[in-house]
């Protein structure tokens, strides 16, 4: 099968739908399938305009145009090559990978509806506050009987796409690679003890939606409440939010609690979470949650706001505690300090049972999207 992928952003930028597509791509790729990504992000040497570039057995379309600050849009050539590499490649299904703001993304869409290619549309966001505007539009445009599948990455984000369409919206979740993020058979157990510090880590863009700052301050709060050296916050990530993280840490005294530890690879990550007990997830609007899946796989007890895609993966007081404000994950935070008994039993939990969203379960609901596009056109 030929499929081509849509996005805005893509490698060499890094977040939640570069990484997820990249990997989603280049999995198909290995089952044999003919894979291409056409994407608005310029390779890392400048490359645009329409020069593909071969990443992990995907054909990489550089279909953007230099622009300041790097944005991942073109729009004054996008859509006129999009369209011709719609013509070029004749795909079998066009899947579209959709944020709040994705106009390359929309075009993408539009386009492959006006070739008659089965389409498939996966939002990666929450549609908090824009859902009776794009009500609005949706009721007025062709849009809202449009052929074609519609999806998210998991349940809270799909109810606010089908308040959007009034239609049918699947859940394809993002995937991961469980044996790779699995604790090794020689990872020592979590040892949990009264006077022992509770070792926090949150991992994030530091950019104000994932509230790195609101974190520092509701870790301080928790910290202030119980005995001096019991928490211990390594907060993983950079962006423009670092110069606000770093004061609030200073101003709260804090520098002796949180270890800033900016950006790391990988398998840094995954070595940081074999010396970590809690996972902190403080974002209100969070779609699906890699970074928690990562955490949560490792083995680590999840801290998250109800009402987000964490919930797909984390069920409260089993794999962590769910919580409604940033006064409750305080609450959270100290509960689970103060009662190593608790955090105990949810290492364990964690440490032996797996959570789903494997590749195997992704590639395969991404099939059943396909065939649902094809079966509308």
């Amino acid at each position: 099968m030929r499929i081509v992928h849509v996005s805005d952003c893509f490698a060499p930028r890094t977040g939640g739908i570069e990484s997820q597509v990249g990997d989603l791509a280049a999995r198909q790729a290995a089952q044999g399938h003919d894979v291409h990504v056409l994407t608005a992000t310029l390779g890392a040497a400048g490359e645009r305009g329409g020069v593909v570039d071969v990443e992990r057995g995907v054909h990489v379309h550089r279909l953007g145009a230099r622009l300041p600050f790097d944005l991942p849009v073109n729009p004054a050539a996008g859509p006129r090559l999009l369209r011709t590499a719609y013509a070029d490649l004749r795909p079998d299904v066009v899947h579209v990978h959709a944020g709040v703001l994705s106009p390359f993304a929309y075009d993408g869409a539009r386009l492959a509806l006006d070739a008659r290619v089965p389409t498939a549309v996966t939002w990666h966001c929450m549609l908090d506050g824009t859902v009776p505007a794009l009500r609005g539009v949706v009721h007025r445009t062709r849009w809202q009987t449009a052929p074609v599948a519609l999806s998210a990455v998991s349940s809270a984000a799909a109810a606010r796409v089908r308040a959007v369409f009034d239609a049918p919206v699947a859940v394809m979740p993002n995937g991961l690679d469980l044996d790779a993020w699995a604790p090794a058979a020689d990872d020592p157990a979590p040892a949990v003890a009264d006077d022992a510090p509770v070792r926090l880590v949150s991992t994030m863009r530091l950019a104000p939606r994932k509230r790195a700052v609101p974190l520092v301050e509701l870790v301080g709060a928790a910290a202030r409440r119980l005995p001096h050296g019991r928490l211990r916050l390594t907060v993983i990530g950079s962006g423009p939010a670092l110069g606000r993280v770093r004061s609030t840490v200073t101003a709260q005294h804090l520098q002796g609690v949180v270890d800033l530890r900016g950006r790391l690879t990988r398998p840094q990550v995954r070595d940081t979470y074999r010396h970590a007990d809690v996972f902190l997830a403080p974002a209100e609007l969070e779609a699906f949650g890699i970074a928690a899946l990562e955490a949560r796989t490792a083995g680590l007890a999840v801290v998250a706001r109800r009402g987000t895609g964490i919930a797909e993966f984390v069920t409260d007081g089993v794999d962590g505690l769910l919580v409604a404000d940033d006064a409750e994950m305080t609450e959270a935070v100290v509960h689970l300090a103060r009662d190593p008994r608790l955090l105990a039993g949810i290492l364990e939990h964690n440490r032996a049972v797996r959570p789903a969203f494997g590749w195997d379960d992704v590639l395969g609901a991404a099939d059943a999207e396909y065939e649902r596009a094809r079966g509308l056109v």
